[in-house]
């Protein structure tokens, strides 16, 4: 396999799963694969920062084998617990047996229960540097960005910042770096990954940012462990985190609704034209026919938001409740919503839309709207008049 030297004796030796398509269970779906990204210092003391999910460990090992004999490994930097990243630890060790660990406590605990192994392990912390030759790795704590044991790495002569989970996205590529790939692709990946995994947490990426900032440090590449590596342009990733994290967005609404004969679903259309008749943009999702993850992706740069369900059993439509159970989780800041849905002989659904809104910490605007079995022309015409008062209140 061919070597791919990202720095002065650095080098990608990751691994390219072009095949999944969920991550995180089934919650979060990755339509353009993933990679598993790792990657092999060359110095006095040769270094592998996180390795990759076992079942591609032969690739990491392959590739490194390009480049060195595995059993050299004499240090192996732990950014993070979770499996795609430190599921090949065992393999690497089994050829470097006398390779020494080095992550926070809670990555020596994390580790230590995944895989019960009895390792050499040295704790570090924010401040923390390892000299391996003519470089030193400076690590810097990162708690819930996104597990408790998170930290990043940073090599100040290539001016190189190994972040694991942050400033991420799922795509699966023959090319590694931001410069070489479809620029929309690219943010719309890289904002999803946001929305799904980290918006939660946007207090602390914000904290996290503003203290990468004060410590000086200079960013020539940010290569994270999961899709494409920023060289062009690493800042640029960092001011789009700023601007996620503090809930900027931008004047448009996300229509998302489920319908038992089609009723909700009339309902939905003619609120989009009214929302469009204002100039605003807006789109329709039907959950059963769209990606929940995506929807997210989406509303992480929209304002607005107006649920609509028929009732079946007094609530929601089944469909429904992942994206209710996601919202209450990611609490997005700074949105407003309404809702809306069609019912027999008993209503119910538009209030449970409410109660998770209200438990995701999201403004309701405007009352719920219900309609009676099929909607009459001129509860259609109100759903337009509904969709331009909201447009008025972005």
């Amino acid at each position: 396999m061919p070597k791919l030297e990202i720095a002065k004796d650095v080098y990608w030796v990751g691994a390219v799963d072009w095949n999944t398509r969920f991550f995180h269970g089934h919650s979060y779906t990755t339509h353009h694969g993933t990679t598993y990204n790792s990657y092999l210092i060359l110095d006095e003391k040769v270094t592998l920062v996180d390795t990759v999910y076992q079942p591609f460990a032969g690739e990491m090992l392959d590739r490194i084998r390009e480049v060195i004999d595995p059993s050299k490994i004499d240090y192996i930097i732990a950014n993070h617990v979770e499996t795609d990243h430190s599921g090949s630890i065992g393999d690497i060790l089994k050829l470097a047996p006398k390779a020494k660990i080095y992550g926070t406590t809670r990555c020596k605990q994390g580790l230590q229960k995944h895989y019960f192994g009895n390792w050499d392990f040295q704790v570090v912390k924010t401040g923390d540097e390892l000299n391996v030759g003519s470089r030193s790795l400076k690590f810097i704590e990162a708690p819930m960005l996104h597990w408790p044991d998170s930290m990043f790495t940073y090599v100040e002569k290539n001016e190189l910042l190994m972040p694991n989970d942050a400033f991420g996205q799922h795509i699966a590529s023959s090319f590694r770096y931001d410069d070489e790939v479809d620029q929309c692709v690219l943010m719309e990946e890289a904002r999803k990954y946001y929305a799904n995994i980290l918006w939660p947490l946007s207090v602390l990426v914000i904290k996290k940012i503003e203290e990468l900032t004060n410590m000086g440090l200079k960013l020539s590449m940010i290569a994270p462990s999961h899709g494409i590596i920023w060289r062009k342009d690493p800042l640029k990733i960092l001011q789009s985190y700023m601007s996620w994290a503090k809930g900027e967005y931008k004047k448009s609404v996300l229509v998302v609704y489920d319908s038992m004969w089609g009723a909700t679903g009339r309902m939905a259309q003619s609120i989009v034209e009214g929302i469009r008749s204002e100039g605003v943009e807006a789109k329709l999702y039907w959950l059963p026919h769209s990606d929940e993850s995506d929807i997210l992706g989406e509303l992480l740069e929209a304002r607005g938001l107006i649920l609509g369900s028929s009732t079946i059993n007094n609530g929601v439509q089944p469909v429904m409740g992942p994206l209710l159970i996601d919202l209450r989780g990611l609490k997005p800041r700074q949105r407003i919503a309404t809702t809306f849905g069609s019912y027999g002989w008993g209503g119910g659904a538009v209030k449970e839309l409410e109660a998770a809104l209200k438990d995701a910490g999201i403004q309701i605007v405007m009352p719920p709207y219900t309609v009676n079995w099929n909607p009459a022309p001129e509860e259609i015409q109100r759903c337009f008049e509904i969709g331009k008062e909201f447009a008025k209140k972005l």
